[in-house]
């Protein structure tokens, strides 16, 4: 592997190797010659003391992909005597940089059903009410408490050649004998349902590792966007992430969009298929009906499908286009052409939710462009001068409301005090167990005896009722912590929304009649439809 010298100055000036693996190497932006004073509220006096501080572009991997970096000082230079030399045991620098993604903010918004579906039979005796026996299995469906749902009620056609389903109407002995001909139609939904999930503001993730190897002396820390200011616990090491050069022109908005994601544990739905990101989508809003009273739009209802004005007339599915299923062998089309995918996140990104504490309600693509991290890392020895003010710091409170899942986010709110005598910076990070979203490191200044409330939105990434457990960690200006509150919150379980549509539908068994029974449905048949033979009723209550 390819070695380069660099080198650096300050009050000793060092030589630096760098080996790079992916990456095109690292950029020294700032050298220079400090020395570091610390005022606190005890005392007037400084304590100072010297420090080397490097300022360093580390570039990510290729596509935003993982990247090392390792930094020998091997040589200095000292201020007095302008003399170059030999460390016998030169500090080695690595840096190891995880693959960078965009973490977006998700809400849930409702379910809606994969594949509506209209299904039809053909029987001499319908009307709205009729039962399984006539019109089988577009019975009205009963809810959780076995009430009648009025809305699920067929819609009764009668025959001729030029109605949604064809059919004869048969010979005036037929009418007699066996009833007219009609065709009882409803709306059901089979099969698999899918969360709808509105898609907010995007985070940019990524954690940097520094690892300071002094002979058998190893200094490390660890940090990223959710904790930028971190320390080595022998106060060796310190490093400040400043930021990042570069526009971001790769990674999308998605704020037009709504991502669908398969609902788990349904009726005969695997468990892991909230996983299955072959299956998830991203679609336009406006694709979408949320009220459910919009006719070939994804979400569509009972109300829009029985309200179409020209039922009876119209193709055999109308109302039904334009759903889930459509786009989606769209897609499995274009695949089979060896083309990319318009609406299926598969083949589109990279590495999509492969993000650290990443569940099933959570949605994450990979930034696909070189990502130059600015790091501030400080070693101790002769550097830099400058003064800054430290103060201690308490966390007084930390509360956060119970909210539901997904549906909505919660919103901690940290109040802070400084309790000393000096103005002072500090640093607020706001850490939860796995299961909600990474926050990013609040930087603030207090003035003595002032007291602040700082606030962080909570984004859990599951809609079930759950328990999490935090800490507010508050640093002063040299990144070390000088308070922790640890407290805990519940979220209720999302409340799946179905619109105006009820739970899966599953078709009914069809059961034999018995004889008697068989013997009675023809008499019956038999006399309604005589009766309407003679009076010239209808059976259907819109007649077109």
């Amino acid at each position: 592997m390819e070695r380069l010298i660099l080198a650096f100055v300050c009050f000793i000036t060092a030589l630096v190797g760098i080996i790079t693996n992916g990456v095109v190497g690292v950029q020294i932006l700032s050298k220079s010659k400090l020395e570091k004073c610390e005022k606190t509220s005890d005392s007037g006096n400084l304590n100072c003391s010297t420090k080397i501080v490097v300022n360093l572009a580390v570039p990510s991997g290729s596509n935003g992909g993982e990247a090392s970096i390792v930094a020998e000082i091997v040589e200095v230079e000292e201020n007095s005597t302008n003399k170059m030399q030999t460390l016998r045991i030169p500090p080695v620098v690595t840096v190891n940089k995880s693959a960078a993604y965009a973490l977006y903010e998700l809400t849930y918004i409702r379910d809606v059903p994969y594949k509506p579906l209209e299904y039809y039979v053909k029987t001499r005796r319908c009307d709205p009410g009729a039962g399984a026996n006539v019109v089988k299995i577009c019975e009205r469906l009963r809810d959780e408490d076995g009430h009648i749902i009025e809305q699920t009620q067929p819609i009764c056609c009668p025959c001729g050649p030029r109605r949604r389903i064809p059919s004869s109407c048969g010979n005036v002995f037929d009418k007699l004998v066996k009833g007219k001909a009609n065709t009882a139609h409803c709306l059901r939904f089979p099969g698999d349902w899918f969360h709808v999930f509105g898609i907010g503001q995007r985070t940019l993730g990524f954690s940097v590792q520094i690892e300071v190897k002094t002979g058998s002396k190893v200094s490390e820390v660890i940090l990223g966007p959710e904790n930028r200011t971190v320390a080595s616990k022998d106060n060796f090491l310190r490093v400040n992430l400043i930021g990042d050069f570069v526009g971001y022109t790769n990674i999308p908005s998605f704020e037009d969009f709504y991502l669908v994601i398969p609902r788990q544990g349904g009726p005969g739905q695997p468990q892991n298929l909230g996983r299955n990101f072959s299956m998830w989508m991203l679609l336009e809003r406006v694709r979408f009906t949320l009220d459910g009273l919009e006719c070939n739009k994804i979400g569509v209802s009972y109300e829009a499908f029985n309200s179409q004005p020209t039922f009876c007339s119209s193709p055999f599915w109308s109302c039904l286009h334009n759903q889930l299923w459509n786009f989606r062998e769209a897609d499995q089309n274009r695949i089979n052409r060896n083309q990319l995918p318009l609406y299926g996140l598969e083949g589109r990104f990279e590495r999509t939710n492969e993000h650290p504490n990443a569940g099933s309600h959570s949605f994450s693509i990979g930034v696909t462009e070189v990502l130059n991290t600015n790091l501030l890392i400080e070693l101790r020895a002769d550097d830099i001068e400058f003064v800054y003010q430290r103060s201690p710091g308490k966390i007084l409170s930390v509360t956060i409301p119970t909210f539901e899942a997904l549906t909505q986010f919660g919103v901690a709110k940290v109040t802070t005090q400084n309790i000393g005598e000096v103005e002072a910076s500090y640093s607020l990070t706001f850490d939860c167990s796995r299961g909600v979203a990474l926050l990013e490191e609040q930087f603030f200044i207090m003035k003595p005896k002032e007291s602040t409330t700082r606030s962080f939105k909570l984004h859990p990434t599951t809609d079930k009722a759950a328990k999490y457990f935090c800490a507010a960690i508050l640093k002063d200006s040299e990144f070390n912590e000088v308070d922790r509150a640890e407290c805990q919150f519940s979220t209720t379980a999302t409340v799946l929304d179905n619109g105006s549509q009820i739970t899966p539908f599953q078709p009914p068994k069809t059961s034999a009649n018995g004889f008697f029974e068989s013997i009675r449905s023809i008499w019956k048949n038999l006399w309604e439809g005589l009766v309407d033979f003679i009076t010239g009723k209808s059976c259907r209550y819109f007649l077109l």
